[in-house]
């Protein structure tokens, strides 16, 4: 079965999706279902101990919250939700310009400088020694914009937070990202907030269920804001992302 592009929680009526929820708990060995077409407490227990005992495809435990977003759903029906790899001819452009940066690092590390870091910065008016994702991000989009004679869409700024409160691009705000993971797409730009007006960015370059692959700068391979490079990760959870995406297929 499809995955429906919606979290699936208690309180669930749709007949024939509660059915074949059913019907696979009990192919996974949880017996213990009622058959009246109903997202009831009962259910709920089921997909718990579902959840208990099984792992997603990156080897993490599952959330045992006894709601079916697309990470469960896909474990439970053994059906991979398609990756979504379809974009703009310029947000294309965008990707491979990002993915041609994958590989630079600071220098020296920790140190917000290098002589690819700083330029990153130089493209909103930055020096060196500053926090660079979000340069990083503007700085690809500059490129693309620049060699094809188009204004940039996003704020020139370095704050990731300053970013967000003041683009005039649509927003995906996290809700609804996590209930329909499809209206995601690659070439979006993610926006993390870590309090304390610190922030986090990266480009999505596509999307699997609830998981994200993105190309981001100032991180390192356990995703962390201030990293020393420009990585592409596999493994980013749509649900960890804070405040939302900005849509940039315009």
């Amino acid at each position: 079965m499809v995955y429906p592009n919606r979290i699936i929680k208690k309180g669930e009526t749709n007949i024939t999706i509660v059915t074949a929820i059913r019907e696979q708990l009990i192919k996974h060995g949880i017996t213990n279902v009622l058959q009246n077409g109903i997202f009831d407490n009962v259910l709920v227990s089921a997909v718990k101990l579902f959840q208990s005992r099984n792992t997603d495809h990156h080897g993490n435990p599952l959330i045992a919250d006894g709601i079916i977003g697309p990470i469960t759903w896909e474990i439970l029906f053994s059906e991979p939700i398609p990756v979504d790899t379809s974009t703009t001819p310029f947000l294309q452009k965008v990707l491979d310009k990002a993915s041609s940066q994958i590989g630079i690092m600071e220098q020296p590390m920790g140190s917000n400088r290098g002589t690819e870091v700083e330029k990153y910065l130089k493209s909103v008016g930055l020096n060196g020694g500053y926090p660079w994702c979000m340069a990083f991000v503007y700085w690809c989009f500059d490129e693309i914009c620049t060699s094809e004679g188009k204004s940039n869409p996003l704020v020139k700024t370095g704050g990731v937070l300053h970013q967000w409160n003041n683009t005039a691009l649509p927003k995906i705000m996290i809700n609804d990202a996590v209930n329909n993971p499809g209206i995601i797409k690659p070439g979006h730009i993610f926006i993390i907030n870590h309090g304390n007006g610190r922030g986090h960015t990266g480009i999505v370059e596509s999307v699997q269920g609830g998981f994200l692959k993105t190309i981001e700068g100032n991180t390192n391979l356990r995703q962390s804001r201030e990293g020393i490079g420009v990585f592409r990760l596999g493994t980013r959870k749509i649900n960890s992302i804070t405040k939302g995406f900005i849509n940039t297929s315009l």
